[in-house]
């Protein structure tokens, strides 16, 4: 019996991942959405672009109908008001949280074993939501920010350097946003460390760069990322269905590690059938663990205000 992703939300983030799921035939995947028709006519596009990749995954699509999605091995929440120019995360903080009010209720009454990876931003805070609204174990809701961050990183690094991208191994740590925190002294390529490299004020604009990447974005499209979110979302989901215990950089709910105790926040994890198997420690200088306590500060200031 094959495997079945539920991917909620039909925009640009859910449609490019539901396509990649299914062109990697890791599952079966459902679209969900309040659209009318929309979530079908992707679906089905998928599903006859299928006959072509020679894929034989199912893609079905449903408006406001949870029932097809009964038994979801994983669920990936990526609705939600996507950023506009001019606007922050965080300014999507009260109108998504009551998006993930309504889903997870579904997703619960339909999936009850299900890993949930939640996607709509401001990333932290609706993991945090949906945690507290599932009321699920915290390694089976898991949050999509770190790969997708540390994708960034890498992508800039190998520009940066003109190497391949497989050499380059970049670590991000902390809350999806501004305050998130780039490792140059734990990044490498080919094993070296980029801080022998690359001098000082290279290695600052690069990080500052990932730290704005996703408003970067935003400036040339007038609206959110969706190639490289949707990227980072399937390499967690094959983690996820392939058992793979692979270490990705994820927000995950934490409980004194890194000194950090009951909030989401990005670190390195194990990722397994199970969800987070294991919270991965690193030691970390002053500064950085400074900058991770800074960041985690500002994801609780967030949870604050939705109250959870």
């Amino acid at each position: 019996m094959r495997k079945k992703v539920t991917v909620v939300g039909s925009g640009n983030v859910g449609a490019t991942t539901a396509q990649r799921i299914a062109d990697k035939e890791l599952a079966d995947v459902v679209v969900v959405d309040i659209l009318e028709k929309v979530p079908a006519g992707k679906a089905l596009d998928m599903l006859e672009a299928g006959a072509i990749e020679e894929t034989d995954s199912r893609v079905t699509g449903s408006t406001n109908d949870y029932s097809p999605t009964a038994g979801s091995d994983v669920v990936v929440i990526t609705a939600g008001l996507p950023r506009k120019p001019g606007m922050s995360r965080d300014d999507l903080l009260n109108i998504n949280y009551n998006i993930m009010k309504a889903v997870t209720g579904e997703v619960v009454k339909y999936s009850p074993n299900c890993i949930i990876i939640v996607v709509t931003n401001p990333l932290d805070a609706m993991c945090q939501a949906v945690y507290r609204l599932a009321g699920f174990a915290k390694n089976r809701v898991i949050g999509m920010a770190g790969v997708l961050d540390s994708g960034r990183f890498r992508a800039f690094i190998a520009e940066e350097l003109k190497v391949s991208v497989e050499n380059v191994n970049a670590f991000v740590m902390g809350g999806h946003g501004d305050t998130m925190v780039p490792l140059p002294r734990l990044s490498t390529v080919a094993g070296i460390p980029i801080t022998e490299l690359m001098d000082a004020a290279t290695i600052e604009r690069l990080v500052n760069r990932t730290r704005n990447g996703g408003a970067e974005i935003v400036q040339f499209l007038g609206t959110s990322a969706w190639y490289a979110p949707s990227s980072a979302v399937v390499d967690m989901v094959e983690a996820i269905l392939k058992d793979k215990k692979k270490i990705l950089p994820c927000a995950t709910f934490l409980e004194g590690e890194y000194g950090i105790k009951g909030l989401y926040v990005g670190v390195p994890c194990k990722l397994g059938s199970a969800g987070v198997e294991q919270v991965v420690e690193v030691k970390l200088t002053a500064e950085e663990s400074a900058g991770l306590h800074k960041s985690a500060d500002a994801v609780r200031e967030l949870c604050a205000v939705i109250g959870v």
